[in-house]
C-alpha cells in the first residue's frame, strides 16, 4: 500500500493552567503568631515547538489533534511553592509553518533549530505569605493560578530545498534525482509513482552541495486541484531554482512543447511569483529519442524564453554531472532559501464585562476582585509593560468596575488585590 504524505493538518493546543496559591500560617510548638506562610502555585507547563529533522511529515497529527500540557500544582505550607507544569513539545519537520487557523497568517516559520513557545502556561497564583505587610498581618487570603493560552492552529509543511524539480509523471525526475543524490525514490513505468515528495542532497565539489526535490507529477488543471499537484505545489514555494523535467522521446506520443508549456501554466495559476523562478530545463530521455525535431522544436521554444536547456539521460546517467554543475553555479547568484516573516499579531481577548465579578472587602481592609473574565483579561496583559498595564487601567474603567467599587465604598489609598496584582487604589 502507498505511504500517504500528510502535509496539513489542524490541531488544537492549550498550555497549563497555573497551580492556585496555599493559605497556610506557620505551626511551631513554642513560635507564637508564626506567620502566614502559603506557597505559590507553580506556572502551567508550555506548548512548545521544535523541528526534528527525522520527520519528514505531518503524519503524527493525522489521528492526534488536540494537545494539551499539564497544570501547576498548588502550593503548599511552608512558603512550599507547587511543582511547575511539564512543557509539552510538539516536534514537527523542518519546514512546517504554522498558521493560525481562523485568519491563516503565520504565526512561526519552523525552519530553523529554536524552539518556539506556541501557548504560554499561565502564572501561578501567589500564596497568602505575599500579602503579608506590617498592617495586615494575618492574610486568610490566597490567588488562584491564571488559565493557560489556547490556540487552533494549522501546521502546513512547506519543503525547504534549493532547487525543485517539475515536470508532467513519467518524465524522469525521480530517475534523476537518485542519479544524482543519494536518495531512493520509488521508481516505476507508470504515471504517479511518486506519491509524496522525496528530498536528496546533492554533493558537488569541496564544500558545495544543495537539496533537491522530487515534485510529484503536476497535470492540467493541478493548480484547480486536478491530480496530484494541487496538494504538493506548495512545497515548490521556497525552491530558489525550478528543474523543468521534458520527455522528448516521443515514446508516449506527447508534445515536448505542450507539456512545457501547460506545466508552466499551471505554475503561473497557482503563483505568479513561482512562474517568474529561474529554470533550467531538461531533455530528458535523449538517449531513445524517436524524433529529432521534438528536441530541436523544444530547444528553440525554451532558449526563446530565456531559458538554459540541458541535454540528458537520467537512465543512462548522461549529461547529469554537467547539469549538475549549472545547478550549482546559477544558485550561487540567487539569493538563500526563503524564510516566510511572521504575519500574525495576538488580538486583544473578548472581554465580557456583563459577567459577574466577586468583589469583596476582607477583615483587613483589602478590596478582591475575582472572575473568569478578569483571569482571562490578566492572562495576556504584561505588567512589565507600562503601555499594556495603561490598556488593562483602560478596560477595567470601561467596564464599570472601578464606578461599581466605588458604589460598594472603595476609598482612595485602599489595597485592592486582582488575582496577583495588587495596587492602591485612586480616583
Amino acid at each position: 500500500m502507498a505511504t500517504t504524505f500528510i502535509d496539513k493538518a489542524r490541531i488544537s493546543v492549550r498550555a497549563g493552567d497555573g497551580g492556585n496559591g496555599a493559605v497556610a500560617f506557620h505551626r511551631e510548638k513554642y513560635v507564637a503568631a508564626g506567620g502566614p506562610d502559603g506557597g505559590d502555585g507553580g506556572r502551567g507547563g508550555s506548548i512548545v515547538v521544535q523541528v526534528d529533522d527525522n520527520m519528514s511529515t505531518l503524519m503524527d497529527f493525522r489521528y492526534k489533534r488536540k494537545y494539551v500540557a499539564p497544570n501547576g500544582m498548588d502550593g503548599q505550607g511552608g512558603r512550599r511553592s507547587g511543582k511547575d507544569g511539564q512543557d509539552l513539545v510538539i516536534k514537527v519537520p523542518r519546514g512546517t509553518l504554522i498558521r493560525d487557523a481562523e485568519s491563516g497568517e503565520i504565526i512561526r516559520d519552523m525552519s530553523d533549530d529554536q524552539p518556539f513557545t506556541l501557548c504560554r502556561g499561565g502564572r501561578g497564583g501567589w500564596g497568602n505569605a505575599h500579602f503579608a505587610t506590617p498592617t495586615r498581618q494575618v492574610p486568610r487570603f490566597a490567588k488562584g493560578g491564571l488559565p493557560g493560552q489556547a490556540h487552533d492552529v494549522i501546521l502546513e509543511l512547506k519543503l525547504l530545498a534549493d532547487v525543485g524539480l517539475v515536470g508532467f509523471p513519467n518524465v524522469g525526475k525521480s530517475t534523476l534525482l537518485s542519479v544524482v543524490s543519494r536518495a531512493q525514490p520509488k521508481i516505476a513505468n507508470y504515471h504517479f509513482t511518486t506519491l509524496y515528495p522525496n528530498l536528496g542532497v546533492v554533493w558537488v565539489d569541496e564544500g558545495v552541495s544543495f537539496v533537491m526535490a522530487d515534485i510529484p507529477g503536476i497535470i492540467e488543471g493541478a493548480s484547480q486541484g486536478a491530480g496530484l499537484g494541487h496538494d504538493f505545489l506548495r512545497h515548490i514555494d521556497r525552491c530558489r531554482l525550478l528543474v523543468h523535467v521534458v520527455d522528448v522521446s516521443g515514446s508516449e506520443g506527447r508534445d515536448p512543447v505542450a507539456d512545457f508549456d501547460a506545466i508552466n501554466e499551471e505554475l503561473s495559476q497557482y503563483s505568479p511569483q513561482l512562474a517568474q523562478r529561474p529554470q533550467i530545463v531538461c531533455a530528458n530521455k535523449v538517449d531513445i529519442l524517436e524524433d529529432p525535431e521534438n528536441l530541436q522544436r523544444l530547444r528553440a521554444h525554451v532558449e526563446a524564453k530565456g531559458y538554459p536547456l540541458v541535454e540528458i539521460s537520467a537512465a543512462a546517467h548522461q549529461g547529469t554531472r554537467e547539469l549538475v554543475g549549472l545547478i550549482a553555479r546559477t544558485l550561487s547568484a540567487l539569493p538563500p532559501v526563503a524564510v516566510y516573516a511572521p504575519e500574525y499579531v495576538p488580538k486583544a481577548p473578548a472581554v465580557d464585562a456583563s459577567a459577574p465579578l466577586d468583589i469583596h472587602q476582607e477583615e483587613d481592609g483589602t478590596w478582591i476582585v475575582e472572575g473568569p473574565w478578569l483571569r482571562q483579561l490578566m492572562s495576556n496583559v504584561n505588567f512589565a509593560d507600562y503601555e499594556s498595564r495603561m490598556w488593562f487601567d483602560k478596560v477595567l474603567r470601561e467596564s464599570g468596575l472601578f464606578q461599581r467599587m466605588e458604589e460598594m465604598g472603595v476609598q482612595d489609598g485602599d489595597s485592592v488585590c486582582l488575582y496577583d496584582f495588587e495596587f492602591e487604589y485612586q480616583r
